[in-house]
């Protein structure tokens, strides 16, 4: 069991996302840096699908009631196990009655700390993914907060193996990259060809208001091609007959919002592309007011993404002797 002291600014239990209701609705939800996620599991023995805490620019505070096995890996985040310093990427012991305390986020926004034997809230559709904008998953379906417990499940390695291991500096990564590669479409026609143009060439910067629902981001206005809109459109030129958004799409209701895990699937505003997987976790590690530039690759670029991202993480799991599927 952990306790959580306070819930920093914004915390959730995430796992590898509610997959398979798309078509009723419901986005994956899941950890907005699948990969930082997926290593802090590997870390301390998990598989990638066990639950994390995710921590949003301010980290948790938690008392550990039990002995285990942490670790932290995403942005980097100054901490104190009972007053001495916690290493990010290592797989560390705790003990019955340690405290551990986290700062705010320094070189991204999201940091995943994870327990051996994985944070082990009631599933719902299959995740424990919490969901906030309906209040699924998770612990009751919110953000933590100071008094919240949760149970941990039963680590599936000895302490004494896991205490230590840590992850090479050739896979950690840089948080500073501000490039994001997308798959132009499927309405990118709407655009006029300057902001076409723009779309890729513009700076763009993290909106305040960025969060797991959309990465709101600002620059120039998007202009559209007028039309006489079709029957089932909105009046606005931004407007389509609706359509099913991607986790990643570039909705442009005049400035880019990327719809992440918690958005909704499907609407009626023009989605003119879609953020690769592979880049999605570093769109979320970016700061409000950073800057983010587009780049357009095709499909056959963006499967060979996610195929050396699989292979990046298989390479992980392997230096750490961990089982991978």
């Amino acid at each position: 069991m952990i306790e959580i002291l306070a819930g920093g600014i914004s915390t959730t239990v995430q796992d590898t996302g509610r997959h398979g209701h798309y078509h009723i609705g419901m986005p994956p939800s899941g950890a907005m840096d699948p990969y930082a996620h997926a290593v802090a599991n590997f870390l301390v023995g998990n598989d990638e699908g066990a639950a994390t805490l995710e921590m949003t620019y301010q980290g948790a505070d938690i008392r550990f009631t039990e002995p285990g096995v942490i670790a932290l890996a995403g942005a980097t985040m100054d901490g104190e196990l009972d007053g001495e310093s916690v290493p990010m990427w290592e797989a560390i012991a705790v003990d019955a009655g340690q405290e551990l305390s986290l700062e705010f986020a320094v070189d991204g926004t999201r940091t995943y700390l994870a327990v051996a034997g994985g944070i082990d809230t009631e599933p719902v559709m299959e995740s424990r993914s919490t969901y906030t904008l309906v209040g699924i998953g998770g612990h009751e379906g919110r953000t933590l907060e100071a008094g919240d417990e949760l149970a941990v499940g039963e680590a599936t390695h000895d302490r004494g193996a896991l205490v230590g291991r840590a992850v090479d500096d050739d896979h950690v990564p840089s948080y500073d990259e501000d490039t994001v590669r997308v798959v132009l479409g499927l309405c990118d026609y709407r655009l006029t060809d300057e902001s076409r143009e723009e779309l890729c060439s513009a700076e763009w910067t993290v909106a305040a208001d960025a969060d797991r629902v959309g990465y709101r981001l600002e620059g120039p206005d998007m202009e559209f091609e007028s039309r006489e809109q079709p029957f089932g459109a909105g009046p606005d030129p931004s407007n389509v007959v609706d359509l099913g958004y991607p986790v990643g799409s570039i909705q442009v209701p005049q400035q880019p919002i990327v719809l992440m895990q918690d958005a909704v699937t499907g609407g009626g505003y023009a989605t003119v592309g879609t953020v690769i997987s592979a880049d999605r976790g570093l769109l979320a590690q970016r700061r409000t007011h950073q800057s983010v530039f587009f780049e357009s690759v095709d499909v056959d670029e963006a499967l060979d993404a996610r195929a050396e991202r699989r292979e990046a993480l298989d390479k992980v799991a392997t230096s750490l002797s961990v089982d991978v599927d």
